[in-house]
């Protein structure tokens, strides 16, 4: 589990990775207000970009115009209890980075490599001390491959989909396009651009601890989670 080369730090990274809707947010939060450690979460980070082309009504295949976008923003993930808050430019957008189209849009803005190697800068730079949880696409393998803990959360398509067709809003289930197929396709999707993309591609690292939470309660996935942290960290890191 630990890379070849010992990192110096006095508290562990432990690097959630997975596709979308696995549970990497739950999962993250739980082991960073577990072991008292900051929960920061990539993936808002992409959603709070994508928000920024939205609102500044850019496409998602120009990578020249996402990256001069990006370097004239900024991006802060401020820990709380019951999850980050997300601040683009100043401003608290961290309910409106939740909402379905900036999450397909973070999607399809995640592909570029220029795009992505900024944002990895930003995430070395937040997680250089230590003491986090990282949750993403890529942390175990890109951005911390020297992380204490890998994690490589997955589940079947048609479980993640139902997961999320139960965590519709109100609004959302009036919508008569939410429905759980809907929901499943489009996660079918997004696994198919997130593996096959060129630049850091979604898969586990090759010391990754494979997490398949298809046929777990949630309870169980987080308490095999804490036992895998547990394993690999000594006490001393984790206090």
């Amino acid at each position: 589990m630990t890379a070849s080369t010992t990192p110096s730090r006095k508290h562990p990274v432990i690097a959630i990775d997975g596709p979308a809707g696995a549970g990497k947010s739950t999962l993250a939060a739980h082991l960073a207000r577990r072991f008292g450690f900051l929960n920061l979460e990539t993936g808002a980070m992409y959603r709070a970009l994508a928000l920024k082309a939205i609102d500044n009504d850019l496409g998602f295949d120009d990578e020249t115009v996402l990256v001069d976008l990006a370097s004239n923003t900024r991006i802060a993930l401020e820990p709380q209890r019951e999850g980050n808050r997300v601040f683009l430019d100043g401003v608290d957008v961290s309910r409106r980075v939740r909402e379905p189209d900036v999450t397909a849009a973070a999607s399809k803005v995640s592909i570029h490599p220029r795009l992505r190697a900024w944002m990895v800068d930003q995430q070395r730079l937040m997680g250089a001390g230590g003491g986090v949880v990282m949750e993403g696409r890529d942390i175990g393998t890109v951005v911390f491959p020297d992380a204490e803990v890998k994690i490589f959360l997955d589940a079947a398509p048609e479980v993640r989909g139902n997961r999320r067709y139960r965590q519709t809003t109100p609004d959302q289930a009036a919508d008569s396009t939410v429905t759980e197929q809907a929901l499943i396709q489009e996660l079918k999707e997004r696994d198919e651009r997130d593996r096959n993309r060129s630049e850091s591609p979604l898969r586990p690292a090759e010391d990754a601890i494979i997490l398949d939470s298809t046929s777990m309660t949630l309870d169980q996935v987080l308490e095999a989670a804490e036992t895998i942290v547990r394993k690999h960290v000594s006490d001393a890191q984790l206090h």
